[in-house]
């Protein structure tokens, strides 16, 4: 056997040696959870689900933010920077909804982040004056935007996922309309008719292009598919509408992340 051989065959030894020795799945079982013992709710990103645009850094191959794969009308998750074809849709599990008026600065000007979000009852609303953009602007020249939020569970063929999608501006008619779809369900229950819980429904977004005086872009489109037949996605909805009921769970909203969508007002 010549060197080159032997040598090839040590390697080849050494290989089989290091997959005898790899860690099994009981042992991550285990161990399960070991390590997370400091780490909250606070500590995670959730994940918000965006509508990539004409405009959207990561459908740009030049930009920094570049998404390989990423073209407009697609769906895109800001954390794990997953893409989803937007004519197939994702299916989610609607759990929460909330409406707040988010007070930002202009594009370029503070933090990115809120100046302050306001509770939808909040009276704020009617000390703003609409501008020639259309925005609603206070007297120190931040404006409000009308945003509904969606805290949801993405279901996969075998796993699921929380996130948060947010619907303002043109987006607000389609989120009335699931709105008033998800009210509307009623089941036969053994006292009568009866409203479901709103995570015991799955439900498909799709993006579909939209299109006014001002512009054309990609919105969303949601359709029912039927209750969930999932229970381990049932469960995992109704403790992350639980949590975030709770205010265990807080959407951080910036405008690095609006970035992706091109919304005209």
């Amino acid at each position: 056997m010549t060197q080159e051989a032997r040598s090839a065959a040590k390697e080849a030894g050494n290989v089989a040696k290091m997959k005898e020795n790899l860690p099994s799945l009981d042992l991550f079982e285990q161990d399960a959870l070991q390590g997370f013992a400091n780490m909250a709710q606070q500590d995670l990103a959730l994940p918000f689900i965006r509508i990539l645009g004409q405009l959207s850094p990561q459908v740009n191959e030049r930009d920094a933010k570049y998404v390989k794969g990423a073209k407009p009308g697609m769906i895109y998750n800001t954390v794990t920077h997953e893409l989803y074809d937007g004519v197939e849709g994702i299916n989610v599990i609607p759990c929460y909804y909330k409406r707040e008026y988010i007070e930002w600065q202009d594009r370029g000007e503070g933090s990115g982040a809120p100046v302050a979000v306001h509770d939808a009852t909040s009276s704020i609303i009617n000390d703003t004056t609409r501008d020639t953009m259309g925005k609603d602007r206070l007297k120190n020249g931040n404006y409000l935007e009308n945003t509904a939020s969606y805290f949801v569970v993405i279901c996969k063929k075998d796993a699921a996922e929380t996130a948060l999608i947010t619907m303002k501006s043109t987006q607000l008619k389609a989120s009335r309309n699931w709105n008033s779809m998800m009210n509307g369900l009623k089941l036969q229950g053994k006292n009568g008719l009866f409203t479901p819980p709103m995570f015991s429904h799955v439900y498909n977004l799709k993006t579909v292009q939209q299109s006014n005086d001002k512009g054309t872009w990609f919105g969303w489109s949601v359709s029912k598919i039927g209750p969930c037949t999932n229970r381990a996605q049932y469960e995992q909805a109704k403790g992350f509408a639980d949590s975030v009921q709770k205010g265990a769970i807080e959407a951080k909203h910036s405008k690095n992340d609006e970035k992706s969508e091109d919304t005209p007002y």
